[in-house]
C-alpha cells in the first residue's frame, strides 16, 4: 500500500470513532473539509515529486526536453578577398611652413583662410620701399666704382706706353694693375649687392611654393615679420593627392611585399570611425625599412586621390587593404562565428537534429561571410541564430534560411509538433488521474461519514 492509501484508511477510522461517539453534522463536515486539504497537498507533493525521479533516469529526461529553436544556413564554396585591416592617419605628403624671406611690414593678405591654392599664387604683399632704396644705393655704388675702374684703366694703359718708352719705372705700372684690379673687385661686390637687393624686392611678395589648402592666417596686414618667426605666415597643407599611414602585423608582410614586387596596384580603402561610410579608395604606396621590434609592426603608406576633398590633415580613418584572393574557399556566415576559450568554432547541425560544437580557423572577413579552411565541411548546416542556448549535443528545431531546404526546416518542425503533442497528452493523464483519486477519496469519506 501507497502512503496516502494508509494516510487515508486512518483518517477513514477516525471518522468511523467519531460517527460512534454521535458528533454533530456540522463537526463531521469540518473535520471532512480537512482532510480534503491534507489529501490535496499530499498529492501535489506526490506529483511534484515525480519530474525529480523522471530526472534520475537519462532517458525519460531526454524525451521530454523541449528542442531549441535555431535558424541554420549551409556552408557554401566561393571567392572572398583576404584583407588587412587597420587603423591609420591621414598624412599629407607635404606640409609647408610659409615664412617671408625679409623682415618687413605686411601691406596685405591675398589669400582667404581655409581656400584651395595652387604653387606660385600671391600670399601676401611684404612693404618694398625700404627694398627699393636699398636697390637704388647698390646701383649708385655700381656706378661710382665703375667709374673709378675706367679711370685706372686708362691711366694704366698711359702707363704701359711710357714704360716702353723708359719714361717710368716698372714699379709704378705694377702698382696701377693693382689698383685696377681693386676696383673690378669692387664692381663685382657692386652688382652683388644690386642683385641681392633685387631679390629681396622680389621676396616682398609671398608666394605659395606648393599647391595646398592654406590654413589660418598667423597674422595680418599692418604687422611686421621676420623670417626668423615660428609660425609664419599661414600653413599649406598638400591634400590632393594625401597619404595615410598605417600599421601592419610583421605576418602580412610577406603578402604586402608579394604585392609591390608584382608591380601591380595594391587597393587600399579608407573608411570613416563606425566603419560605414567610404572615405576615399587609394593604392598601396610604400612600406617602411623596419619592423617595430617594441609592436612587431611595420609602417605602411597608401596614396589617395582625395578628389572629392574627404581626407584632412591628421584625420584618423580605418584602413581596409586587399591582400589577394581566395579561390574556392569554404564560406561560413559571419554569424555563425562563435568565440570561446579554445579559439573559434561553429555549431553544426547533425542528422538526427542535434548540434556539435566544431572548430574552425578564421582565414579572412569580409562582411557577412567569413572564410574558413578547416572545421566544416562544404553543404553542411550551421547555426546563425539562437546558439546563445545551445551547447555541444543540445537538441534543435531547425528554420532554415536558405529556401532550397526549406522542406528539411519543414520536417522539423512537424516533428517539434508531435513532440508538444505527446507531452500534453501525457501532462492531461497525470491531471486526469489526480481528479479522480480525488473525487474516489470524497465519496469514500461521505459514505463513510452518513454511516
Amino acid at each position: 500500500m501507497t502512503p496516502i492509501s494508509n494516510y487515508a484508511n486512518s483518517l477513514l477510522g477516525e471518522f468511523t470513532q467519531i460517527s460512534g461517539r454521535r458528533l454533530l453534522g456540522r463537526q463531521m463536515l469540518i473535520v471532512a473539509m480537512l482532510g480534503l486539504v491534507v489529501f490535496g497537498g499530499l498529492t501535489a507533493c506526490n506529483n511534484s515529486s515525480k519530474p525529480a525521479a523522471s530526472a534520475t533516469s537519462t532517458s525519460g529526461e531526454a524525451a521530454t526536453q523541449p528542442a531549441i529553436p535555431v535558424v541554420v544556413t549551409a556552408v557554401r564554396q566561393g571567392s572572398i578577398d583576404v584583407n588587412l585591416f587597420a587603423l591609420g592617419t591621414v598624412t599629407p605628403l607635404n606640409t609647408v611652413v610659409v615664412h617671408s624671406f625679409v623682415d618687413g611690414q605686411v601691406m596685405s593678405i591675398a589669400f582667404k583662410e581655409g581656400q584651395m591654392v595652387n604653387a606660385g599664387d600671391l600670399l601676401a604683399k611684404i612693404d618694398p620701399r625700404p627694398f627699393e632704396v636699398q636697390l637704388t644705393l647698390a646701383n649708385g655704388q655700381l656706378a661710382r666704382d665703375q667709374a673709378l675702374l675706367d679711370n685706372a684703366q686708362a691711366d694704366l694703359e698711359r702707363y704701359k706706353t711710357l714704360l716702353t718708352q723708359d719714361s717710368i719705372s716698372r714699379q709704378v705700372v705694377d702698382t696701377q694693375e693693382s689698383l685696377v684690379r681693386q676696383h673690378k673687385g669692387a664692381v663685382l661686390a657692386d652688382q652683388g649687392s644690386i642683385d641681392n637687393a633685387k631679390l629681396q624686392l622680389k621676396h616682398t611678395d609671398v608666394i605659395a611654393p606648393i599647391s595646398g589648402r592654406v590654413g589660418l592666417r598667423q597674422v595680418g596686414p599692418g604687422n611686421m615679420v621676420r623670417a626668423t618667426d615660428a609660425n609664419g605666415i599661414v600653413v599649406i597643407t598638400q591634400l590632393q593627392p594625401v597619404g595615410v599611414v598605417f600599421t601592419a602585423p610583421e605576418d602580412a608582410l610577406p603578402r604586402v611585399m608579394k604585392q609591390l614586387s608584382a608591380g601591380g596596384r595594391v587597393p587600399v580603402d579608407a573608411y570613416d570611425r563606425a566603419q560605414q561610410e567610404k572615405l576615399g579608395k587609394g593604392w598601396l604606396l610604400a612600406t617602411d625599412n623596419q619592423i617595430d621590434a617594441a609592436t612587431g609592426t611595420i609602417k605602411i603608406k597608401a596614396e589617395f586621390p582625395n578628389a572629392n576633398g574627404s581626407l584632412f590633415a591628421n584625420q584618423f580613418v580605418n584602413v581596409r587593404m586587399s591582400l589577394e584572393t581566395l579561390s574556392n574557399a569554404t564560406l561560413v556566415p559571419s554569424a555563425a562565428i562563435q568565440r570561446g576559450a579554445a579559439g573559434a568554432f561553429v555549431y553544426v547541425v547533425k542528422d538526427d537534429n542535434t548540434v556539435s560544437v566544431t572548430p574552425v580557423k578564421v582565414v579572412s572577413v569580409q562582411g557577412e561571410t567569413t572564410a574558413t579552411n578547416t572545421g566544416v565541411a562544404i553543404g553542411a548546416l550551421v547555426v546563425v541564430d539562437g546558439a546563445d542556448r545551445l551547447r555541444d549535443g543540445a537538441k534543435v528545431e531547425v528554420t532554415v534560411r536558405d529556401a532550397p531546404l526549406a522542406v528539411s526546416a519543414k520536417e522539423a518542425r512537424s516533428g517539434k509538433k508531435s513532440h508538444n503533442r505527446q507531452a500534453k497528452a501525457k501532462q492531461s493523464k497525470v491531471k486526469q488521474s489526480s481528479a479522480q483519486g480525488s473525487l474516489k477519496w470524497s465519496r469514500q469519506l461521505s459514505m463513510r461519514s452518513t454511516t
